[in-house]
């Protein structure tokens, strides 16, 4: 199951911190071609080489991001693509990929239940006038404008929920998280909160809708930063967050559904895999698909 981790203890906070930003499938910046090689050092990939060892036969690379895009999945798709290509040698294990699942049926209703769930605790007479904000990390415009398929694919997972809850409720898709001063796509989550309040709409519902477990962007951002913090600047009078995905039993039972649906398929990836964002800039990206679409089964 492919996810970005994140640091076990404090002491490996800056470490994890170093990794993220020196990543160039997540981010580029200016100092990463001197820095880079010195973390490389620091990124053995002890799991498949165990893999190796074991003499595993067969591997299913799952993202655990339901939506795809290259700075997430994609990322950890090449680092997998590396560990051979650094090695000259091929898999001995025969690889495939889940890559992406925005509209599973058994996802769109576990975010479904989560959020009936929370609107049911508003207030009666205030419940219609919440306002179900959607939440997923964003973006820089610099891999939007690449072609990344990401935001159209969290759109497509809204909608499709939006859908199972009759459309109930208005509705946004907003973009958390931003780093740095250069241009992230929008709009941001704690910049819709107070143009919200601003105009006379202080019932809402956070949503993380790109996430399917609990961090520190859901536990801390969302739920201290702009669900307590922000809301009493703003003059919020009801502000709830959606339970993330979690345990959820059904949730489980989709995961299971989609390892089984692709192991009979046999199918080695996702017709989108195969495509390239139009205007990619990054060489090792190609590489990658084409590594793993030609892959035996």
């Amino acid at each position: 199951m492919l996810n970005m981790g994140g640091p076990e203890r404090l002491d490996d906070v800056h470490d994890f911190l170093l990794r993220l930003f020196l990543d160039r499938d997540l981010m580029t910046l200016p100092v990463q071609n001197k820095l880079a090689p010195l973390i490389a050092r620091r990124r053995t990939p002890k799991i498949q080489e165990q893999m190796e060892s074991d003499g595993i036969q067969r591997a299913i690379a799952f993202t655990q991001y339901p939506q795809y895009s290259c700075s997430t999945t994609g990322s950890s798709l090449n680092a997998i693509y590396r560990y051979y290509n650094q090695r000259g040698e091929k898999p001995k294990m025969k690889w495939s990929i889940i890559d992406r699942w925005p509209t599973h049926p058994l996802l769109i209703q576990c975010f479904a239940d989560h959020i009936q769930k929370e609107l049911n605790l508003f207030p009666p007479d205030k419940r219609k006038e919440v306002v179900i904000l959607f939440s997923a990390h964003s973006l820089p415009m610099s891999v939007v404008n690449r072609g990344d398929p990401y935001p159209q694919e969290v759109g497509a997972t809204v909608q499709r929920v939006m859908e199972k809850l009759n459309y109930s409720n208005p509705y946004r898709l907003v973009w958390q998280s931003k780093v740095g001063p250069m241009p992230w796509l929008g709009p941001q989550t704690d910049e819709t909160i107070k143009g919200l309040c601003q105009r006379g709409k202080k019932n809402m519902l956070l949503v993380p809708i790109a996430f399917t477990s609990d961090h520190i962007e859901t536990l801390y951002e969302l739920d201290i930063e702009y669900a307590q913090v922000l809301a009493n600047e703003c003059g919020v009078e009801n502000i709830r967050r959606a339970e993330s995905l979690n345990g959820n039993p059904l949730f489980s039972k989709a995961l299971a559904d989609l390892v089984c649906s692709h192991l009979q398929s046999n199918e080695v990836c996702s017709r989108q895999l195969t495509l390239c964002c139009p205007l990619c800039v990054n060489p090792v990206c190609r590489e990658t698909k084409a590594f793993f679409s030609s892959q035996p089964l």
